[in-house]
C-alpha cells in the first residue's frame, strides 16, 4: 500500500483501515480496466504493472505503480472520462464506492488527497 501515492504518508493504523476495506486483484496484459463513458463504481490503485489511458482513441498517458484510476467517478458519481487498458500483467488494489465512503469517515485525509488529484488532472486535461 505504501507504493500508492495517496496512501504513502499514512500511519500504520490508517493503512490497516484501508487494507480492511480494499481487495487485491490480478489482471493480464490487454485487459480493459475501465471504459470511457461507463459509470464508475470502483477505484483502482496500481501496485504492480502498467496501463495506458486513452480518450476518444487518443493516447493521453501511461500509468504505473502508485497511480490511481477511477477517483473522479467514485467521488463525483460521474461517468468514466477515459479508457484504461493494462499494458502488462497488473496487481491492483480495488475499493468500491461504499468502501470509499467508509474510508472518508475513517481516514479523511486520503479522500482529501484523492480530491486534490482530481483537481490536478482537470488542470492538465
Amino acid at each position: 500500500m505504501k507504493k500508492i501515492s495517496v496512501f504513502a504518508a499514512l500511519e500504520e493504523s490508517a493503512l490497516n483501515t484501508i487494507a480492511g476495506l480494499a481487495s487485491e486483484v490480478s489482471v493480464p496484459a490487454g485487459k480493459e480496466l475501465v471504459r470511457e463513458g461507463d459509470y464508475s463504481y470502483d477505484l483502482l490503485a496500481i501496485e504492480e504493472g502498467t496501463a495506458k489511458v486513452e480518450r476518444g482513441g487518443e493516447h493521453l498517458a501511461d500509468l504505473g505503480p502508485g497511480d490511481i484510476i477511477g477517483e473522479m467517478g467514485v467521488l463525483e458519481k460521474a461517468q468514466r472520462t477515459a479508457t484504461v487498458t493494462a499494458t502488462s500483467p497488473m496487481l491492483l488494489v480495488t475499493m468500491d464506492r461504499w468502501d470509499v465512503k467508509r474510508l472518508a469517515k475513517q481516514a479523511p485525509t486520503v479522500v482529501a488527497d484523492l480530491k486534490q488529484l482530481i483537481e490536478e488532472r482537470r488542470a492538465h486535461a
